[in-house]
């Protein structure tokens, strides 16, 4: 049950600890800015394990392991859509599938999945351009927002952005109690490989990769953070691979061993 006693306002030190808190478990820098945002996404799990205050929820997360997850969770759900930065996936579709038309089995990593928008994007290009012999792992921090993931559904809205072509092919409008939303089809939902990865530890034997996509993900993190975790993902990055980060973002100073092909779209050597 909900309390009914209103919820402290978070101080500037309870703050700190939140950002120090976010900064160990994710690895993820909160800046001033955030705090409103913090607040938001907070407040109700104050009111849901009956904490009148942020410093008597921070007490808990010390103690509580799965309210812990819930707050990284929380914290670290990111904005995303399908077919977002569509340079991207016209790069995927008309550059590197058919450089790759001989090779036997390609390997796309969306190494920031949130609700599965990405991959699935992926997915529909490869299914459509390429037809069998690829695989996509889609991991994130987050365990809320790959349950989301994994169930392929969506509102309808959501889906503005998937080119007609590929909604007709790979999605299903909802009837009866489903009515308003979509789903993508069970054949091209079983392909994509969800699973939690904390990319700010050692990475788990994923194998390696054609492709990598790290997009709109690295600016949550320090200068430190970010060589660390372009170098394990790197690892995995097979020779003459590429690795796609946002628009917004660059790998100059972060990265070595890797070729700018077109903006925000790297190759390693």
């Amino acid at each position: 049950m909900l309390m009914t006693t209103p919820v402290s306002t978070l101080s500037d030190a309870d703050y700190r600890r939140i950002q120090a808190f976010l900064r160990k478990e994710a690895g993820i820098t909160l800046g001033p800015a955030k705090k409103p945002l913090v607040t938001g996404r907070l407040g109700k799990r104050l009111r849901a394990r009956d904490c009148g205050s942020y410093d008597a929820y921070l007490r808990l997360l010390d103690s509580d392991a799965t309210e812990r997850q819930q707050a990284v969770d929380l914290l670290t759900t990111n904005e995303t859509y399908f077919f977002r930065e569509a340079k991207h996936f016209a790069f995927l579709s008309e550059q590197i599938i058919p450089q790759r038309a001989k090779q036997s089995n390609l390997r796309i990593w969306s190494a920031a999945c949130s609700s599965g928008e990405e991959p699935y994007s992926i997915a529909m290009v490869l299914a459509e351009r390429r037809g069998r012999g690829w695989e996509i792992l889609a991991s994130d921090l987050s365990t809320r927002v790959l349950a989301f993931a994994a169930q392929g559904i969506y509102p309808v809205e959501h889906a503005e952005k998937i080119p007609k072509t590929y909604l007709k092919h790979y999605c299903l409008r909802g009837v009866s109690q489903q009515e308003g939303f979509f789903s993508i089809v069970p054949d091209l939902r079983k392909r994509v490989r969800f699973s939690q990865i904390n990319l700010n530890n050692a990475l788990p034997p994923v194998g390696d990769f054609d492709v990598i996509f790290l997009r709109n993900m690295l600016i949550y993190f320090d200068v430190i953070s970010k060589k660390a975790i372009c170098m394990r993902l790197l690892a995995h990055l097979r020779p003459g691979g590429y690795f796609l980060v946002g628009h917004s973002e660059s790998l100059n100073g972060i990265a070595d061993g890797l070729r700018l092909i077109q903006p925000a779209v790297y190759q390693k050597d």
